[in-house]
């Protein structure tokens, strides 16, 4: 019971405000209806809904309300299309067509809510009409009024959650806008009376919807009762927005700035605010800028944001000079075979590289080992690297080699780099290599090892030190294997071949050197 009592006083209350509202605004028109509108944020329903007419279901599902969501600020607007002069604006808040107030979670949504009227889809820019500052969950209404006697294009429906910033109790932290419909009641521009019927009395003027005093000049007028047209040069709502680039200044129209003979040179559009598109430019833009350019003053055709690759000058006519190329002809180009052949625009040469070089633009040194025309020759094998141009072997020698070009081998007994080494002890010195020093046909006598610089270990001699010393002697001469270092005990004679005499000594005497006394006695006993 409590419940139908609950939703009866609801309806009652809207048909009250309803009723109100009509013989309020029964002497104006609804400006809003069916105008171009939109909103901020996630879209749930279309803006166009709030401005369509229909407000008999106030439910988000109902398909007559405008929804959407959003965090910090949330924006709805409706362009009127011209400058109106507005008496009163109505909004219908969604209810779920549930009894309004705190028990509805709709009603938390619109606290805070702001009204504008502007020229301009800025907020900032138009009229404050209303800003809720002491609406609670008991307090606001579902269709709310607010009168506002200004003149402007766009109105603004506006709400906000701002960190830090306090909001009225009650709201929430995120924003959702739910309106049913925004009705805007006022004039035509020029008119005011109760039915609309009376032309304002300065033409010139947008004048009080009321009392038809003049309020605010229409675009293109100023002064006292708007009686004079804006400067030379100037336009507009106030005389604020200057004149663009008309080939005539005094010929650009005070209402909306257009040129109503044309532009100067480099401009276009009814206004003449903006620039030639790119690459066009002089009267009306219908001259291109020259092929080369990368884009071209739009009043003159100088190519002033330079040239593309491979030419120069104001109008980037001219290609690059011989031996350059590229952006404004600053890469010189590589050792092509012809300079008159290389490409100006990429440093390709057209006809190959001069010697010594290779790669398309001829900027590289021939491949190690490699010289002359096309890199096609080879260089000395006996070269450290060669000269990319002529072969020489500038960088030196490979082991072994000598003279200007390493066509000499290292002279006999050296070897080695710049031939700097000495051979050893070669069986043959002309068999020594020139590159490594092996001894190729083994070593003379005395000496052992690839090189043939090692003297005969202990107890052999010879060539290649293969032959051993006679066991009788005390080690042997390297070379030939004589017993110049003496006999072991017992042996005597010349390469101590000779046994001692039994029962006998002998003093034994080697290069006029005493070596040693020796008595030999009976059955091989001998006594020192």
């Amino acid at each position: 019971m409590l419940s139908l009592t609950g939703h009866y006083v609801y309806h009652l209350h809207v048909l009250t405000v309803w009723f109100c509202l009509l013989t309020i605004s029964q002497a104006y028109v609804n400006v809003a209806l069916n105008k171009p509108a939109g909103h901020s944020g996630h879209v749930v329903y279309d803006a166009s809904k709030a401005v369509d007419g229909r407000k008999s279901d106030l439910s988000g599902g109902g398909g007559q309300c405008a929804v959407s969501i959003d965090l910090q600020t949330a924006t709805w607007l409706v362009d009127l299309t011209s400058i109106y002069s507005i008496h009163h604006i109505t909004i219908y808040f969604r209810t779920e067509n549930k009894p309004w107030g705190p028990f509805n979670t709709d009603t938390y949504y619109p606290l805070g809510f702001s009204v504008y009227v502007s020229n301009t889809t800025d907020r900032l820019q138009g009229t404050l009409c209303y800003k809720d500052d002491n609406f609670t969950l008991d307090t606001i209404p579902a269709v709310f009024t607010t009168t506002c006697p200004v003149h402007g294009r766009y109105v603004i429906y506006y709400n906000e959650r701002l960190p830090g910033v306090h909001h009225p109790r009650g709201q929430y932290q995120f924003l959702i806008i739910g309106l049913c419909e925004v009705e805007v009641y006022g004039c035509p521009g020029g008119f005011y009376g109760t039915n609309c019927s009376i032309a304002c009395p300065d033409i010139n003027c947008y004048c009080h919807i009321e009392t038809g005093t003049c309020q605010v000049c229409k675009h293109g007028y100023q002064s006292y009762l708007c009686k004079l047209a804006c400067d030379s040069g100037w336009y507009g709502l106030g005389c604020s927005e200057r004149c663009g680039q008309c080939r005539d200044v005094d010929r650009c129209l005070n209402t909306n700035g257009t040129c109503l003979t044309g532009c100067s040179a480099g401009y276009t559009g009814h206004t003449c605010h903006t620039r030639c598109p790119e690459l066009l430019w002089g009267e009306d833009c219908v001259r291109k800028c020259p092929d080369k350019c990368k884009g071209c003053n739009n009043i003159n055709g100088l190519c002033e944001s330079g040239c593309v690759p491979g030419w120069k000058g104001y109008h980037c006519s001219e290609a690059c000079g011989r031996g350059l190329h590229g952006a404004e002809c600053q890469e010189k180009c590589g050792h092509c075979r012809d300079l008159t052949q290389c490409v100006h625009t990429n440093g390709s040469c057209l006809t190959g590289c001069d010697d010594g070089y290779d790669g398309e633009m001829c900027n590289a040194p021939c491949p190690h080992g490699l010289f002359g025309l096309d890199c096609a020759d080879r260089c000395n094998d006996t070269c450290d690297g060669c000269n990319n141009i002529n072969g020489s072997c500038d960088s030196g020698c490979n082991p072994g080699w000598q003279g200007y070009d390493c066509q000499y081998a290292c002279d006999e007994g050296s070897f080695g780099v710049n031939c700097s080494e000495k051979c050893g002890h070669c069986r043959d010195v002309n068999q020594c290599s020139n590159i490594n020093g092996t001894c190729l046909t083994g070593c003379a006598a005395g000496y052992q090892g690839n090189l043939c610089k090692t003297p005969c270990p202990y107890g052999f001699f010879g060539p290649d030190c293969a032959e051993r010393c006679n066991d009788t002697c005390d080690g042997c001469n390297k070379f030939n294997g004589s017993c110049d270092f003496g006999c072991n005990p017992g042996w005597k004679g010349y390469n101590c071949k000779d046994a001692c005499d039994q029962g006998s000594y002998e003093k034994m005497e080697l290069h006029g050197v005493f070596v040693s006394e020796t008595f030999f006695i009976g059955d091989g006993g001998m006594i020192i």
